[in-house]
C-alpha cells in the first residue's frame, strides 16, 4: 500500500549576500523510511548537492519563485523505501535546439545565474537517479550513505568529489555515469567503495580520477563513441588489468605503468605479482580517445 509523506513545499526566506534564497521543497525524516530513492532532473540552470546539517531527508532551496519554472513531485512510501521523484525546469528551456545552441553558444543570462540547492542527510541510505540538461551541477558526497549513483548529462558539466574526504558510508553497488556531449568530472573514485562503475561517454568528456588506493576490489566497464575518457590511476602499488576493445578510428594512451601482456590487454607490474584484489577495466572505444595518467 502506498503512504504519502509530509511534503513542505516551503516559502522561507533568508537573505545571503547574493540576494533571496527560497526554501522550495522539503521532507521531514520518518522512521517509517529506512532507504530513500531519490530521482532528480534538473533540466537548466546550476545544481548543488551537498550533505546536510539536519535529519530531514530533503531539503532544496533557490533563488527563483515557484511561478518562474515548471515543476513537478511526488514522495511515496513503498514497504520501507522512500520514493521522490522532483523534475525542475525552466520555462521556454527545452529542446534539442536549445541544448546545442547552449553548447556552441554558451549559456543564457537568463540561466545562468538560476540555481538550486540540494542538502541530504547522513543518517540514511539513498539510491539516487541524477539526470541533468544544461548549465552546471557540483556534488559532494563527502561522509553520505549511497547505495547507487547514476548520473545522465545531456549537455551540462558535472563534477563529483568528497571534498571533505569522507568517504560514503555504506558499499556502492553501482556507479553509473552517462554523458552525452556535455562534460563530467569524478574525484576521488576509491572513496565511493563502489564495486562496478560503468561509464558510457557519447561525444562528451568524462574524467575519473581513482585517488590514491583501492578500497576493494573494482570493475570498471567503459565504451567511448567519439568522446573522450581520461581515467588517473591510482598509486602504483594497487592492480591493475585494462582490456580494450578498439577500432582503427580511435586514439589510445597509455600510462608508464601499464604494458602489453596480451592481445588488446595490459597490466601493471602489482596485477603481474600478485592479480588478487586487481582494478579490472572493460573499455570499449569506436571513434573517441581515452587516456590512461599515472598518479
Amino acid at each position: 500500500m502506498w503512504r504519502s509523506i509530509l511534503m513542505v513545499v516551503g516559502s522561507c526566506l533568508a537573505i545571503t549576500a547574493s540576494g533571496q534564497l527560497k526554501k522550495q521543497f522539503s521532507i521531514e525524516n520518518s522512521e517509517s523510511c529506512d532507504q530513500i530513492e531519490l530521482s532528480l532532473k534538473a533540466k537548466t540552470g546550476n545544481c548543488f548537492i551537498r550533505p546536510s546539517q539536519n535529519q530531514d531527508i530533503l531539503n532544496i532551496y533557490s533563488n527563483q519563485d515557484l511561478e518562474e519554472y515548471a515543476h513537478s513531485f511526488s514522495n511515496e512510501v513503498k514497504g520501507k523505501v522512500c520514493m521522490i521523484k522532483l523534475d525542475l525546469q525552466q520555462d521556454n528551456q527545452s529542446g534539442v535546439g536549445h541544448k546545442i545552441s547552449y553548447k556552441v553558444l554558451g549559456a543564457d543570462a537568463v540561466t545562468a545565474d538560476k540555481f538550486w540547492k540540494v542538502y541530504l542527510t547522513d543518517s540514511k541510505p539513498y539510491s539516487l537517479d541524477l539526470d541533468y540538461g544544461l548549465g552546471n551541477a557540483n556534488v559532494d558526497l563527502s561522509g553520505l550513505a549511497i547505495k547507487k549513483l547514476k548520473i545522465n548529462t545531456g549537455s551540462a558539466d558535472v563534477n563529483i568529489a568528497y571534498n571533505s574526504g569522507l568517504e560514503n558510508k555504506v558499499e556502492m553497488d553501482t556507479f553509473s555515469v552517462q554523458v552525452d556531449v556535455g562534460s563530467v568530472t569524478v574525484k576521488q573514485l576509491d572513496l565511493t567503495r563502489s564495486k562496478v562503475i560503468l561509464a558510457d561517454v557519447g561525444f562528451g568528456n568524462l574524467s575519473l580520477d581513482f585517488g590514491t588506493k583501492a578500497l576493494q576490489r573494482n570493475r570498471i566497464k567503459g565504451s567511448v563513441g567519439a568522446g573522450n575518457l581520461i581515467i588517473s590511476l591510482p598509486d602504483e602499488s594497487v592492480p591493475v588489468v585494462v582490456r580494450i576493445t578498439d577500432s582503427w578510428l580511435c586514439s589510445i594512451h597509455l600510462c608508464k605503468s601499464l604494458k602489453k601482456v596480451s592481445e588488446n590487454t595490459f597490466a601493471n607490474a602489482a596485477y603481474v605479482q600478485d592479480p588478487k584484489n586487481a582494478m579490472i577495466f572493460d573499455l570499449d572505444v569506436s571513434m573517441g580517445k581515452i587516456l590512461f595518467k599515472d598518479k
